[in-house]
């Protein structure tokens, strides 16, 4: 896939950002991949990526993604229809359409398919970045979108503007760590959270994804939450992740 000025890794530009973006992109030119998954991260930024549209699909539907950048020409389930499968799903996230193909008439299907965004090929990736961007903020500003102030999940609550946590009444002080880790658990209530969603959202990839880090603040946030409470909040889906949910028939006893 032709990228300008990519016979030379190019130096990201500077730009405003409100935060790292989580993006998803479905690419099946594998050298285009890896440039922009390097260009992304050095952008600071977290891209995921998948190869084909069927892939790419169902990572979509199943990941926390503030953008998806789709190639229109996939294998296995072309670009256009993987948006229009998304949509039907209601899955809102932002799309941003790339393909070689810039004519009128192919950027008017691409939108009418439910991309939000089209960019044809080749393109440069500092346009790329800004518009990835602009989709990222205008989903944070949009109405509904805002994060809460506060969570609640059975009798735990999570005030994160007095960075106050309670369950039952009681105040449970937490270390930063260990805010972030269960404000990030309660986001995602009820869903499996893997080890390497938290490594990306709260270690920020600070630690080796074979690490025991992870393990080892859960135990001890579990021990924290559960103590002297008959019902147990965080739960370990082997070979898969952890769980935030009220669960009257489990102890607070599992490993992590």
């Amino acid at each position: 896939m032709p990228i300008q000025a990519q016979a030379a890794f190019p130096r990201i530009p500077d730009h405003v950002s409100s935060g790292p973006m989580r993006l998803l992109i479905i690419e099946d030119d594998r050298e285009a991949v890896s440039y922009l998954v390097k260009a992304f991260k050095e952008a600071g930024h977290v891209p995921d990526h998948a190869v084909d549209g069927l892939d790419g699909y169902a990572l979509a539907r199943e990941g926390d993604y503030d953008v998806l950048i789709v190639d229109r020409m996939l294998p296995k389930l072309d670009g256009l229809s993987l948006i229009r499968s998304l949509r039907e799903q209601e899955v809102t996230t932002p799309i941003l359409i790339l393909s070689a193909l810039g004519q009128v008439d192919d950027r008017v299907k691409g939108l009418r398919a439910g991309g939000d965004d089209y960019l044809p090929k080749p393109y440069a990736f500092s346009e790329l970045l800004a518009r990835a961007e602009v989709l990222a903020r205008r989903r944070a500003s949009s109405p509904g979108t805002a994060e809460a102030t506060s969570y609640h999940v059975g009798d735990l609550h999570l005030d994160r503007l007095s960075h106050r946590v309670t369950r039952g009444g009681h105040e449970i002080l937490l270390q930063p760590r260990e805010f972030r880790l269960l404000e990030y658990l309660m986001r995602h209530a009820g869903q499996v959270v893997t080890r390497t969603m938290l490594l990306e959202h709260v270690w920020d990839y600070h630690f080796d994804p074979q690490t025991n880090v992870i393990d080892v603040h859960v135990s001890r946030l579990r021990a924290k939450l559960d103590k002297d409470f008959d019902t147990a909040l965080i739960h370990t889906i082997r070979g898969a992740g952890y769980i935030l949910r009220p669960d009257e028939t489990s102890r607070a006893s599992d490993a992590p």
